[in-house]
């Protein structure tokens, strides 16, 4: 335990990235792509399923390097339609990657496309996020990091019935629905601060508990990889707690669904969260 809270106050550096957002968050966001991608394509080999680490680092590499090309010509509009292209190719090429059907199987290509669009496209909603509303970055990690801990401290308290005891035997039906609240009002005490009281706080609110939710199915879903890979934890770059993936999983997953609920918001309401 003490190792583990040592190494988590080593990471709390990395919300200066959040803070800054721009170029910072960037970089991070993409180192956290691919060692991500890196880490979740080691758990496949860990049952003999090999995907290919190349297509993988070079879709990333063009993902990332198209992004800064846009904003760097301030042509936004071009980089909605290249995210289809890229997501079309990435599918293809991991495809493609399966051809040889003399060295691989069919889970070789599988797997690959599955860490591109699992790990990398997921991941990269961060960046989006930050373009469009910096400040809603901030909800993804309150409503991830908080709903784990407010899910965490009910569960302990109240726990009864199990929520996956499959995936996750420690899990409680209790502590999830104490997470997502807990998400919710954390994110609405976050609207306060940076926008004051008003009727969008019920916006902060339900964005949190959205997000709240959705981060605790990603954190069961890394969990079922990793129990059918058959390894506890995706590495262990960070002292108790594992690797990029066991402490960024349902960051990734979340960031997407906060995406969506941006621009929902925005249509909705004329461009303002």
């Amino acid at each position: 335990m003490k190792t583990r809270i040592i190494a988590g106050l080593c990471m709390l550096p990395l919300l200066l990235f959040l803070y800054w957002g721009g170029w910072p968050l960037l970089v991070i966001t993409a180192a956290i792509c691919y060692m991500g991608v890196t880490e979740f394509y080691n758990g496949w080999e860990a049952m003999g399923v090999h995907p290919s680490r190349p297509v993988a680092y070079v879709m990333t590499t063009v993902l990332f390097a198209v992004h800064i090309i846009c904003q760097t010509l301030d042509v936004e509009g071009v980089e909605n339609y290249f995210l289809l292209i890229w997501l079309v190719l990435a599918v293809a090429a991991s495809l493609m990657y399966g051809w040889k059907i003399n060295e691989r199987g069919a889970y070789d290509a599988i797997a690959t496309v599955t860490g591109l669009v699992y790990v990398v496209f997921f991941a990269f909603h961060i960046v989006l996020i930050d373009c469009t509303l910096h400040n809603m970055v901030w909800i993804v990690i309150i409503a991830s990091f908080g709903s784990d801990i407010m899910a965490y401290f009910t569960g302990m308290l109240l726990g009864k019935h199990k929520l996956a005891p499959v995936l996750s035997p420690k899990k409680t039906i209790e502590g999830s629905i104490g997470g997502v609240i807990g998400a919710g009002l954390l994110c609405l005490v976050f609207g306060l601060i940076v926008d004051g009281a008003g009727k969008g706080l019920l916006l902060y609110f339900a964005l949190g508990a959205i997000a709240g939710a959705v981060s605790q199915c990603g954190d069961l879903t890394a969990s079922a990889f990793k129990r059918k890979m058959g390894i506890k934890d995706y590495g262990k770059l960070i002292p108790g707690h594992g690797g990029i993936m066991d402490r960024f999983d349902s960051v990734i997953f979340t960031a997407p669904f906060v995406y969506i609920c941006i621009v929902i918001m925005m249509i909705v309401i004329g461009g303002t969260v």
